[in-house]
């Protein structure tokens, strides 16, 4: 059985959509050109594109049923479990960017419990450290001294360094 796409678009806006896409959705677009420039088996299509066969038998079929918005902007997943929206996280974490911006150090502990407050329940530390992540910030705590740090030495290079 030949696979062949319905004209919802030209030959023309088809290879158009095409050079102006990247990764998956590229891939789906190169499926339709495929099956609609040159219809025929689907496990031909699959060999040429890189894809299974039940891919090219999927894409086709979205967009057959749907037209071109079954192949653009379709996402491979969504956030289904979170405690806040992407633009309510960077909000939230705002705050804390004013604070890092004087000068002070921003740790995660008291994120946390600002995100407790805010939600009136406990998290986990683990989310704070993946929001950071998400946000694009990275978490950076000097040490308060070195962990090989003899005290007895230092305070003798004390009392001599200021002898001399």
């Amino acid at each position: 059985m030949e696979w062949s796409a319905l004209p919802h678009l030209s030959e023309f806006e088809v290879s158009v959509r095409l050079k102006q896409t990247a990764g998956r959705e590229h891939r789906r677009w190169l499926i339709i050109w495929n099956a609609f420039v040159d219809p025929r088996p689907a496990s031909e299509i699959a060999l040429h594109t890189d894809v299974s066969v039940s891919c090219v038998h999927s894409v086709v079929s979205r967009y057959n049923r749907f037209g071109p918005q079954a192949i653009e902007g379709r996402e491979r997943g969504i956030r289904r479990r979170c405690y806040l929206k992407k633009d309510e996280e960077a909000e939230f974490l705002e705050s804390f960017l004013d604070v890092a911006s004087t000068g002070e150090i921003c740790v995660a502990g008291p994120i946390k419990e600002a995100l407790e407050a805010l939600l009136d329940h406990p998290v986990h530390h683990s989310t704070v450290y993946r929001m950071h992540h998400r946000n694009g910030w990275r978490e950076i705590v000097p040490r308060p001294a070195h962990p090989q740090a003899k005290e007895e030495v230092q305070e003798t290079f004390k009392k001599t360094s200021l002898n001399s």
